[in-house]
């Protein structure tokens, strides 16, 4: 009469009926009150009112202490039991579940108004993995009510093993979960849970991806190659990893191909390069894992470079290997491999050297680069005179004979002269320039007289124009 929503009242009278263990009238009531959700996969557990239901129900079951526990059922509770049997038999657990008609009564409310979540939580909820499964699969449920639902109460109770042993039962080759076991690893990686990860990738045989997780696990939180040193261990089990993926690829290439949509694919040439790369990365570390231990290491940054990293990054890995040596040579040939395997701008990282070499005053050690850049066999005609141009900018702070044995190693007069000019000595400039061709001569000497009149030079100007 008061036009009122009677919703309440029916609900209230369900509860009643559940309470009085009258199961078949209490559902007579919720079936006026309780309404199926709109989306099955939505991420909740259904109304308010149906996890009531289930709430009290689940609080309702006695304990089972013995195996024949319906001997001591009440005649309502075995009405029940026969009226529920029916119910989801495929999904049935073995044990409790389908012993007990509060736990049959749960199934009814769960498939009639509860989400796919809620049903597998249910399940999880007592230890019927396998029913949880089964039913993510035939409802097709998407990966985030397998990540709620099954996932993360798996690996948060201890029980990822009997996670993976099920998934395995269920489907050997795991082809019918692999978007599920993708977003679990999205899932852990969003979580920086690398250990989880780590051993699903492994269970996944999914040996591409568990090889880039060693790697995180190589160079994360490392802030010295003493540390790296230390974690060699990774190294080995990334190239195990690509081992066992090349043999798996020229396994499969022999057979009819089996489609496997989820593991991640990669060329043999490009595993095989990666296989080097760890290779020189283990050299690397053991080289300057001894640098660091014996004391000669200098070099000190935010960050440690690995071969790991973008190209800027190996271009510094090669030349901390230069710099952190006893001298040069000692490191320049792992160097000079790292420069060659990953066609890096060779002179770019030369320069770089050197000007490290002013800074640390090691002048001798600059000549010593030059004498190995030339006995490499691939340096061009003038990268060692552009390796000394491009360290002249720091001539200031270079003593005048050091600078002078710099420049007279320098194999082009032109660049000698270049040299002399950046350096502000004319003089020398004068000197090298009256040594060219005549036509040429002219031409140098001219500029040479020019400079020396902008910098108030006289001596020089006067000598240059006697000359001309």
């Amino acid at each position: 009469k008061s036009g009122l929503d009677p919703g309440g009242a029916w609900h209230a009278w369900g509860m009643a009926c559940l309470k009085a263990g009258n199961l078949s009238s209490a559902r007579e009531k919720f079936n006026r009150c309780l309404k199926p959700p709109m989306d099955l996969n939505q991420l909740n557990h259904g109304s308010r009112l149906v996890q009531d239901v289930i709430q009290y129900l689940e609080s309702t079951v006695k304990p089972i202490l013995i195996a024949d526990d319906d001997y001591f059922a009440t005649l309502r509770e075995l009405e029940a039991t026969l009226r529920t049997r029916s119910l989801s038999l495929e999904m049935m657990c073995e044990g409790k579940i389908q012993h007990n008609s509060y736990y049959q009564e749960c199934l009814f409310y769960l498939h009639s108004y509860g989400t796919n979540l809620a049903i597998i939580s249910f399940y999880m909820r007592h230890d019927c993995m396998r029913e949880a499964l089964l039913h993510l699969l035939n409802k097709e449920s998407p990966s985030e009510v397998f990540i709620e639902g099954v996932f993360i109460p798996s690996y948060e109770s201890g029980k990822l093993h009997m996670l993976e042993n099920l998934l395995e039962t269920i489907d050997p080759g795991l082809e019918s979960w692999g978007a599920y076991l993708i977003a679990a690893c999205k899932y852990l990686q969003r979580k920086s849970y690398y250990h989880i990860l780590y051993e699903l990738q492994q269970f996944m045989k999914d040996h591409v991806r568990a090889a880039m997780t060693c790697i995180r696990f190589f160079t994360h939180g490392a802030k010295s190659y003493t540390e790296l040193g230390g974690k060699q261990t990774w190294l080995l089990k990334i190239k195990d990893h690509l081992k066992v993926y090349l043999q798996e690829v020229s396994r499969s290439s022999g057979r009819k191909k089996i489609k496997c949509t989820f593991r991640k694919k990669m060329s043999a040439t490009d595993v095989s390069r990666h296989i080097s790369t760890v290779d020189l990365q283990m050299e690397v570390t053991k080289f300057l894992h001894q640098c660091e231990n014996s004391g000669t290491s200098h070099m000190t940054g935010s960050s440690l470079p690995t071969l790991f990293g973008n190209n800027n990054m190996k271009m510094d890995v090669a030349c901390k290997v230069m710099l952190e040596g006893k001298n040069v040579e000692e490191g320049f040939g792992i160097a000079f491999r790292v420069l060659q395997d990953f066609q890096l701008e060779a002179t770019e990282v030369y320069s770089k050297v050197a000007k490290q070499l002013v800074k640390q005053q090691k002048y001798n050690e600059i000549r010593q680069l030059l004498k190995c850049v030339s006995e490499s066999g691939v340096a061009a005609k003038n990268d060692g005179d552009n390796i000394i141009l491009n360290c002249l900018n720091e001539f200031k702070s270079i003593p005048t004979e050091d600078l002078d044995n710099l420049i007279q190693d320098m194999d082009s007069d032109e660049n000698k002269i270049q040299a002399y000019v950046m350096c502000n000595k004319l003089r020398s400039a004068y000197l090298v320039s009256v040594r060219q061709e005549k036509s040429r001569a002219v031409q140098l000497v001219q500029h040479v007289r020019q400079l020396a009149e902008i910098s108030g030079d006289d001596v020089v100007k006067a000598i240059c124009a006697q000359w001309l």
